[in-house]
């Protein structure tokens, strides 16, 4: 029997890389599926690799960073399924890389609605829902730089370093509730976004990995299933780096 089985998963940030391959790898152990990101026509390739594992696949289009999209879209996950087990926030962008006193203030801005405000929103009816089952996990992706400091990347490292300190007091405030919340702070994973952050030169980020090579995003995948799975009913409150010791 799949670990997942009669489980419903949601996966934002699901058009490519961490996400794809986290909604594939519920869909493979047996789980429903929702997968969330900017449009359905972004979503597409998941969403035919899901059905390819053998899962039933709910497509939505919706910015995490407004909360009537997320609430509609977690009110068409419940509606579709019957209800939501499991909570991958996963939606997420890299800044432009500039100096602190060069930052832009709307750039600023753009980073910490999608990144740190996302999961919030995204959180707080994804909560709501638990609550009133009984029972849920949730994972938020964080990063390394969630725990460093990242030249040129003040308003990232700025919104995964805030995303860890809203997943433990969240871990606090249901762990009586049943609900386990964690973080999951992947490296440097063979992603459309370390193609961006690097401009297209892998061999730099290549060369920040004391194992000498980028992570995959099924490693991520893997990481996100056991905190997900009953062989994590005891952890919570955790970030989890998944990073080659690039955060050491």
């Amino acid at each position: 029997m799949h670990r997942f089985s009669d489980k419903v998963a949601c996966v934002t940030g699901a058009a490519s890389g961490i996400g794809r391959a986290t909604a594939v790898a519920f869909a493979t152990e047996g789980a429903r599926v929702a997968i969330l990101d900017l449009t359905e026509d972004a979503l597409s390739e998941t969403a035919d690799a899901v059905r390819n594992a053998g899962a039933h696949v709910l497509v939505i289009a919706c910015d995490v960073s407004k909360p009537e999209q997320v609430e509609a879209a977690i009110g068409q996950v419940v509606a579709t399924f019957g209800r939501l087990d499991i909570a991958f926030n996963n939606a997420g962008v890299e800044n432009k890389a500039a100096p602190v006193a060069e930052i832009e203030l709307a750039e600023w801005d753009r980073i910490l609605d999608i990144n740190l405000r996302g999961t919030f929103v995204c959180m707080k009816y994804e909560l709501a829902q638990m609550v009133r089952q009984g029972n849920g996990v949730i994972v938020n992706t964080s990063s390394g730089a969630g725990v460093r400091g990242v030249a040129g990347g003040a308003s990232y490292a700025a919104s995964k370093h805030a995303i860890i300190g809203l997943t433990k007091s969240a871990a606090l405030d249901y762990a009586k509730q049943n609900i386990r919340v964690n973080a999951i702070l992947p490296g440097n994973i063979e992603t459309p976004m370390m193609d961006r952050f690097t401009n297209g030169d892998i061999q730099k980020a290549i060369d920040l990995e004391p194992v000498g090579r980028l992570g995959r995003p099924e490693e991520i995948a893997d990481a996100v299933l056991w905190m997900s799975a009953d062989l994590g009913g005891f952890v919570t409150g955790a970030a989890i780096s998944v990073d080659g010791g690039w955060s050491l």
